[in-house]
C-alpha cells in the first residue's frame, strides 16, 4: 500500500488553455499515486426476505464524502450541523457503533457512507447487532401451540441485541479490518480535514470513495420474480439475489444405507448442533460461542462415541448432524425435517427415538425427564454441573424446535444458559477466541499454539465426555461408561483451526488435494450462496477422519469405489486425503478415509416450492453485486470542478485535449497530476 506521503500534490488553480497530452488521464501509474486502495475492508451488503430488504449498498458508481474521524458522540455535530463540505464519509470508532448513533446518521442526508473501525478490546458492554428474539415466529411456538411463548412472550432471549443487522441503510458500510489501514486514514484525516481556528479546513481535503452497489431491492419475492423472468426470457439473464444455501453434514454411528430407507422400526437418536454464524458485515461471522462452542463439542463427542469397544452392538443408531443457515430461520434444520417428511432423507421422522441438541457452550438443560436423568447420571465423575430450567421455561431459538413443528419429539437443547443468553456477542464480529477464554503463553509457535491444550479446551472436552455418555445411554448401551472420554488435544486442535488459523498442519492432513484453497488464514462462519463454505468442507473431513477408518485402498481404488466389490459405497464415503508432510521434506503421504460422513442441501424449502413469500420457510437471500472496493485520496474544490468543467467545454471548441475524467471531482487531482508530468 502507499504510504501516506505518496499523496502527490496541493491542486493549485487550473490554467485555462493548459494543453494536457492525449491519454494523460488513463495511466494506471496515476491512479496509483493518486488513491491509496483500502484492501482489508468488509462491506455490509444487502439481504431480503419474503417482506423487506435489509443491509446496506452505494450508489452505481459507489459514494464519495469528506472524511471526518468520529471517536466521541460530540464529533457527530460537525457531520450533522456544523461541517461546511457535506456529504460527509465517517470514519467511526468501534465503540460508536452502536443503534442510537447510526439512526442519527440514517436521518440525514449529510452522511455518504462510514468506515467502522474494530473495538479493542470489545465493548465491555456488549454488542449484538442481531435480533433481540432470533429467528421469531419460524420455531415452534405460535398462537396455535405456546402462544405464551411465542414473540419471546416470556424470555428476551437476546437482550443486547440492537437489530442493527436487520435495518435497511441507503449508503455503504465497511469494517476496517487493519488497523494500519484505519492509521493511514486518520493521518490522512488529520493532515487536511481538521478545522483551523474554528473555521472549515481548506482544499484539497481528504475523501473516501466506497463501491458496494447492490442489484436486488424490495423483497425476495420482487428479486426471485425477477430473475425468473430473465432467466426464462433472456439469452443473457442477469440474477439480482440468490437463496442463502449451503450443505448439511451428518453421519451415523452404525452405517446406513444412504440411497434406501431405514426400516420403519429402527430409532435414531439424533445429535445435532449448527455450523453456522453471523454480523452486521459480509463474511464476517467469527461465531465462538454461539456455533463453534458447540460443534466442536459435539465433533469431540463423536470421536469418543466411535472408540467406544461396544457401539456396533447399541441397540439404536446415533446421527451426527450438522445443520447450516440456522441464523436465518432455520435454513438447515427447516430442509431436513422436509425432506425426511417427503420422503427424500434414509430417516422418517417415525425413527426418531429422542434428540439432543448442543447450543452455545451447552453446560444447562432443557425438557423431558428421562434425558436428564440420563444425562445427569452420565455427569458423575466430571467437572460439569448440570441445572434444568423451569417447567414454564420455554426452548430458546434451536434446531430442536422445526422438529417439533413438525412431530412430537423427546429432546433436550443444552446450552450455557438458564433465561437469556449470556453471550453478549450474540451474531458480532465480537464473538472471538477471546469471547470463550481461550488464551495461549506467548512465544508459541503455530505448531505449538495448534496442540497446546487450553483451559477451554479442557472444559468442553469434559462436556463432549458427558455429552457421548449421555448417547450411549440413550442408544441403549449397557456397560460402564468411564472408557468413553473426549480428547482435550483434539478439541485444542479443532478450536485452533475453527477459531484462529483455517490454514494449519492439521487440516492441511486430513483434506482432499483438490478443495486446499478452502484454508484461508482467518475462519469465518457465515452461510453464503456458494456453496460448500469452508466451514461446511472442513466439518465434513473433521468428522470423516474423527469418526472414519483408514482403508487399504489406492487412489484410483478410493476415487472410484463403485469399481471395488468390496467397498459397500451404499453404506460409507471414501476420500483420498492430503496426509501429513514427511519429515523434512515437502512430500505428503497421502491415504484413503472411509467413512458415514455425508451432505444434504441446506436450501429452504420455499425455493424449491418457489413460494418465496412463505411464513413457514425461510425466505432469505443475498442480492448479487459487481464491485465491492474501498479507497482514500484528496478532493478539490467544486470551485475547481467547475473550472475543469469549462476547461472541457473550452477545449472541444479548440481542439485542445483535456481528458473525460477531469470533468470529475473524485480525478481532479489525478488529472492535475498527469498534466504536470506526475505520472
Amino acid at each position: 500500500m502507499a504510504a501516506l506521503g505518496a499523496f502527490p500534490l496541493v491542486c493549485p488553480p487550473l490554467r485555462r488553455g493548459c494543453v494536457f497530452p492525449p491519454g494523460s488521464c488513463q495511466g494506471n501509474s496515476v491512479e496509483r499515486k493518486i488513491y491509496i486502495p483500502l484492501n482489508k475492508t468488509a462491506p455490509c451488503v444487502r439481504l431480503l426476505n419474503a417482506t423487506h430488504q435489509i443491509g446496506c449498498q452505494s450508489s452505481i458508481s459507489g459514494d464519495t464524502g469528506v472524511i471526518h474521524v468520529v471517536e466521541k458522540e460530540e464529533d457527530l455535530n460537525w457531520v450533522l450541523a456544523d461541517g461546511p463540505h457535506p456529504p460527509y464519509m465517517i470514519l467511526l470508532d468501534g465503540n460508536l457503533f452502536n443503534r442510537r448513533v447510526m439512526l442519527q446518521l440514517k436521518g440525514t442526508s449529510r452522511v455518504s457512507g462510514l468506515a467502522v473501525a474494530i473495538a479493542k478490546p470489545s465493548p465491555p458492554q456488549g454488542f449484538s447487532p442481531g435480533l433481540k428474539c432470533p429467528n421469531d415466529g419460524f420455531g415452534v411456538y405460535s398462537k396455535d401451540y405456546g402462544p405464551q411463548f411465542a414473540h419471546c412472550n416470556k424470555t428476551v432471549w437476546n437482550p443486547v441485541g440492537s437489530g442493527l443487522s436487520y435495518e435497511d441503510f441507503d449508503f455503504p458500510i465497511f469494517l476496517l479490518e487493519d488497523a494500519n489501514e484505519t492509521q493511514v486514514i486518520k493521518q490522512c484525516y488529520q493532515d487536511h480535514n481538521i478545522p483551523r481556528d474554528g473555521s472549515g479546513p481548506e482544499y484539497p481535503l481528504c475523501a473516501m470513495q466506497l463501491f458496494s452497489h447492490m442489484h436486488a431491492v424490495t423483497s425476495t419475492v420482487t428479486c426471485m420474480r425477477r430473475s425468473s423472468l430473465q432467466s426464462t426470457f433472456s439469452i443473457n439473464p442477469e440474477v439480482v439475489c440468490d437463496p442463502l444455501l449451503d450443505y448439511n453434514v451428518w453421519s451415523t454411528l452404525q452405517p446406513i444405507n444412504s440411497s434406501g430407507k431405514v426400516d420403519a422400526e429402527k430409532e435414531v437418536v439424533i445429535v445435532a448442533t449448527r455450523i453456522d454464524s453471523h454480523s452486521f458485515f459480509w463474511n464476517i461471522a467469527p461465531g465462538a460461542e454461539s456455533a463453534v462452542s458447540s460443534f466442536v463439542t459435539h465433533l469431540a463427542a463423536a470421536e469418543a462415541l466411535h472408540k467406544a469397544s461396544d457401539v456396533h452392538l447399541l441397540q439404536r443408531n446415533i446421527m451426527f448432524t450438522f445443520f447450516q443457515g440456522e441464523t436465518f430461520d432455520y435454513i438447515g434444520s427447516s430442509r431436513m425435517v422436509y425432506d425426511m417428511e417427503k420422503d427424500k432423507f434414509p430417516l422418517r421422522l417415525d425413527n426418531i427415538h429422542s434428540f439432543v441438541e448442543l447450543n452455545q457452550c451447552c453446560l444447562l438443560f432443557f425438557q423431558v425427564r428421562k434425558l436428564l436423568d440420563i444425562l445427569s447420571n452420565s455427569s458423575v465423575g466430571a467437572n460439569v454441573t448440570l441445572q434444568e430450567a423451569g417447567y414454564s421455561q420455554p426452548l430458546p431459538p434451536s434446531s430442536f424446535q422445526r422438529f417439533l413443528r413438525a412431530r412430537h419429539i423427546p429432546g433436550v437443547v443444552l446450552t450455557d444458559h438458564r433465561t437469556a443468553f449470556q453471550n453478549r456477542y450474540y451474531q458480532s464480529m465480537y464473538d472471538t477466541p477471546e469471547n470463550i477464554r481461550m488464551q495461549y503463553p506467548e512465544g508459541l509457535s503455530p505448531e505449538e499454539t495448534l496442540e497446546y491444550v487450553t483451559d477451554t479446551a479442557k472444559s468442553l472436552a469434559e462436556v463432549a465426555t458427558v455429552v457421548a455418555r449421555a448417547l450411549y445411554r440413550l442408544a441403549g448401551g449397557a456397560n460402564n461408561t468411564s472408557a468413553i472420554q473426549a480428547d482435550p488435544k483434539t478439541v485444542s486442535r479443532m478450536l485452533y483451526g475453527f477459531l484462529i488459523k483455517m490454514n494449519n498442519s492439521w487440516f492441511q492432513s486430513i483434506i482432499k488435494p483438490d478443495i486446499k484453497g478452502i484454508l484461508g488464514d482467518v475462519p469465518q462462519h457465515y452461510v453464503a450462496v456458494s456453496s460448500p463454505v469452508n466451514t461446511t468442507y472442513l466439518v465434513q473431513y473433521v468428522l470423516a477422519n474423527l469418526t472414519g477408518m483408514v482403508v487399504n485402498l489406492t487412489k484410483e481404488e478410493c476415487l472410484n469405489p463403485e469399481k471395488t466389490p468390496s467397498s459397500e459405497k451404499e453404506l460409507y464415503e471414501y476420500a483420498w486425503v492430503q496426509g501429513s508432510l514427511e519429515p523434512n521434506s515437502t512430500a505428503r503421504v497421502p491415504y484413503c478415509v472411509r467413512s458415514t460422513v455425508r451432505l444434504s442441501k441446506a436450501l429452504s424449502p420455499a425455493f424449491e416450492l418457489r413460494q418465496w413469500g412463505s411464513t413457514e420457510y425461510s425466505t432469505w437471500t443475498e442480492s448479487r453485486w459487481k464491485e465491492i472496493r474501498a479507497r482514500i485520496f484528496l478532493v478539490a474544490s467544486k470551485e475547481l470542478e467547475v473550472s475543469l468543467y469549462m476547461s472541457e467545454k473550452e477545449g472541444s471548441e479548440k481542439n485542445i485535449l483535456v481528458p473525460w475524467r477531469c470533468t470529475r471531482v473524485v480525478a481532479a487531482c489525478e488529472c492535475l497530476a498527469a498534466a504536470w508530468g506526475l505520472s
